[in-house]
């Protein structure tokens, strides 16, 4: 087939597929809200014709690894970040798993993470910030959060503090920046790694900077809750060419070959280089200097994401513009305790988090019963107290995990809190809606 006649097809294909979204992917996105009848989600995708004009047309090319819509998608994202390199992989998860797994690289010779080392962290909140600290057998050390932020309180960093630390790791809660000036500085003069798990907070800043800027590694997840999506799909960045190095080759198999999917020689030195066990010239593509995994995403994946990336602006916009209405329209309440941040921060909010306070006469339980009763979906704080759950079971504290002081606040947050959306496909209709809701139990002694 001549190449004219593929750009006619592919034309034609494409307005197929937009006509497609019009009549009746676009519909189903403005049914009308019926007041008690209509469900809110905590989270949803909000996309128009071209993500679908785009993962079409990847899936045309059906070149079904990474190829030019994932280099399209890390040069774009690593643009808007301003940072010098961005990995897009399958997962947040794996984004997280990535990150931790190369700063036990041998490459960084006495830096390294060893089996033993201590990595600071927390225990309210999703746990796979924590996963891979335990999963590679390094301990993690949790500190209690501030119950006003729901983030680490910076406080108890020198009390956790050992020979053993080597790196601190976390998550900015909801979409709220911590504390990570001071964080940062932190380790800093401690020689310590720093990951910042933004998963839940890309577009948030602290002192006008993006947080997952801040730290050596950033981690992003792109499941369709988060601010953006790509279906499944996450995304690692850094600065340093090292840790660059480093993640590639663990994202990709463990291999010391750097060339992308379906090229070759990249190197220029594929069949000429020498290595001390190997037979002299052995093939650079099948050379293995670290043990790694396969963490790709697809193509089709990226080109979800780089029509996504076209509107991080305007999601986060209509983030913060959702969370302050429903900010405003609750902080009277004496039953509710919401989510303040630090006055150097401005997140991109991924949920509106509320705990109950000693005014409230009923539970969390029963509060998040009636707004699910009235169509309004709510989410505890992930894991609440994560060392609470059968997965601690069969560990040891003071031997594979360690605890500094107590985790009163996040026991807290286990017991009384729970969030609600401010998505971007919220409208004005289903913010009243939920403001409505939360104001009649609480107001009504929990009925």
């Amino acid at each position: 087939m001549d190449e004219v006649k593929e750009k006619e097809l592919r034309k034609e294909i494409l307005e197929k597929t937009a006509e497609y979204y019009r009549q009746i992917l676009k519909p189903q996105q403005n049914m009308p809200f019926i007041s008690g009848d209509t469900k809110i989600p905590y989270a949803g995708r909000v996309f128009d014709e071209t993500e679908i004009e785009n993962l079409v047309e990847s899936a045309l090319d059906f070149w079904l690894t990474s190829g030019r819509f994932t280099q399209r998608f890390e040069k774009k994202l690593a643009e808007f970040l301003g940072v010098e390199s961005v990995l897009f992989v399958n997962s947040g998860s794996s984004a997280n798993l990535l990150a931790f797994m190369t700063l036990t690289s041998p490459l960084l010779e006495e830096r390294r993470i060893r089996r033993g080392d201590e990595v600071i962290t927390v225990a309210a909140g999703f746990p796979t910030t924590v996963a891979p600290i335990l999963q590679y057998g390094a301990v993690p050390v949790f500190l209690d959060v501030d119950p006003a932020t729901a983030n680490l309180d910076p406080t108890g960093l020198h009390a956790a503090l050992s020979k053993k630390t080597k790196a601190v790791m976390l998550a900015h809660t909801l979409g709220n920046p911590f504390q990570i000036k001071e964080i940062k500085q932190f380790c800093d003069e401690n020689g310590l790694w720093l990951i910042e798990d933004n998963c839940d907070a890309l577009g948030s800043r602290f002192a006008g900077r993006l947080t997952g800027t801040w730290g050596d590694l950033g981690t992003s997840s792109f499941y369709p809750p988060h601010h953006m999506t790509t279906g499944e799909g996450g995304a690692v960045y850094m600065n340093d060419p090292l840790l660059r190095k480093i993640a590639l080759s663990l994202r990709d198999w463990g291999r010391d070959c750097w060339c992308p999917p379906g090229c070759d020689n990249s190197c220029g030195c594929r069949f000429s280089r020498h290595w001390n066990h190997l037979p002299d010239g052995y093939d650079h593509k099948y050379v293995y200097s670290h043990f790694g995994f396969n963490l790709k995403a697809t193509d089709m994946q990226a080109a979800v994401g780089c029509a996504q990336l076209e509107k991080l602006d305007l999601f986060i916009r209509k983030r913060k513009e959702n969370f302050n209405r429903l900010f405003d329209a609750l902080k009277d309440l004496p039953q509710l305790r919401l989510f303040s941040r630090y006055p150097e921060s401005d997140p991109a909010w991924f949920g509106f988090l509320m705990t109950l306070t000693s005014r409230a006469d009923f539970t969390r339980n029963e509060f998040a019963a009636f707004l699910e009763k009235h169509g309004v979906q709510t989410r505890n704080l992930f894991a609440g107290n994560l060392i609470r759950h059968p997965c601690f079971e069969t560990l040891t504290e003071g031997v594979d995990y360690r605890i500094v002081g107590t985790l009163k606040n996040t026991d807290v947050f286990m017991k009384d809190a729970l969030w609600i959306g401010v998505y971007p496909g919220m409208s004005p209709e289903k913010l009243d809606y939920m403001i409505e809701t939360v104001r009649s139990f609480c107001l009504g002694g929990g009925k």
